[in-house]
């Protein structure tokens, strides 16, 4: 064998395990915010990790097989949940009847499923349980899942709906807009 050969594989193979290290710490936790100390990440990453362990024993699914949506509507909004995985339709099924659940409770003013899974009352909770019976809740199922609308003609319970759903849109990081949508 030749010097040249010899270095050609060791290189290659220190280019491998490299690479192979970069995607092993990849895989450990989402990139550091801009702005952020480390500290204050990992308080964040501990914060969501327990948030998606009450959420999976409240909603009855597991968050990371799913895609969550918020919906700031002219009307009102919507929570959309889908599968990641169209073949899933066990996780499908599950998403469907919680949406359908939460559908029913929150007619009745009843919120106690975000409570468990944020472990605080959401903003907007409290007049959007004064205001129920300004408020409709309609579920819809999808190819992926599901949708509950949310729709109101009143002012403030338009206001209460698009604090809430602001507010799980920065919870569970959808990146969804702040703002109203057509």
């Amino acid at each position: 064998m030749t010097h040249r050969y010899i270095a050609h594989v060791a290189v290659t193979a220190l280019s491998v395990l490299a690479l192979a290290h970069v995607a092993l710490a990849a895989q450990q936790h989402p990139p550091m915010p801009p702005g952020m100390t480390h500290e204050e990440h990992l308080a964040q990453m501990a914060k969501e990790a327990e948030m998606k362990k009450r959420g999976a024993i409240a909603m009855g699914f597991d968050q990371d097989t799913t895609t969550h949506h918020f919906r700031l509507l002219a009307d009102g909004g919507a929570i959309e949940v889908g599968v990641n995985d169209a073949a899933d339709s066990n996780t499908r099924q599950q998403i469907r009847t919680h949406l359908e659940e939460i559908a029913k409770e929150f007619a009745q003013g009843t919120f106690d499923k975000p409570f468990a899974t944020h472990g605080e009352v959401p903003p907007g909770v409290e007049a959007m349980q004064r205001l129920k019976e300004r408020i409709a809740y309609a579920f819809e199922p999808t190819d992926a899942g599901g949708r509950v609308r949310i729709t109101t003609s009143d002012a403030a319970a338009r206001q209460a709906i698009h604090e809430f759903l602001i507010y799980q849109i920065k919870e569970h990081a959808t990146g969804d807009p702040l703002t109203v949508q057509r």
